[in-house]
């Protein structure tokens, strides 16, 4: 799969993440990389960082737009290749791709 595919790929696909009593995110600060939400491309990646929790998914595209001001996702933290997730991410390869969705 191409650079491409793989962040249009990402755009649609369901990312987990773990449920706060109110409605909101969870948010860990880091001193490096500030303000993170953990999340995760499946259930199984969710239940090995968080244990039985509540949980509550949408698509990225969706996360970035609604994660609060300065607030990154961190995609997968456990795996081998984590990487961070924001708006300014998704349109920096949109338009390195030279298209966009």
């Amino acid at each position: 799969m191409s650079e491409r595919e793989k962040w249009a790929a990402l755009r649609q696909a369901r990312l987990y993440f773990q449920r706060p009593e109110n409605p909101g995110f969870l948010v860990s600060e880091t001193a490096e990389a500030g303000p993170l939400v953990p999340v995760f491309t499946s259930l199984e990646g969710l239940a090995r960082f968080a244990g039985a929790c509540g949980w509550a998914s949408t698509t990225a595209e969706d996360l970035v737009g609604l994660l609060p001001e300065g607030v990154r996702a961190l995609v997968d933290p456990l795996s081998k290749r984590p990487f961070l997730l924001d708006e300014q991410t998704l349109r920096e390869e949109e338009g390195a791709d030279g298209g966009g969705s």
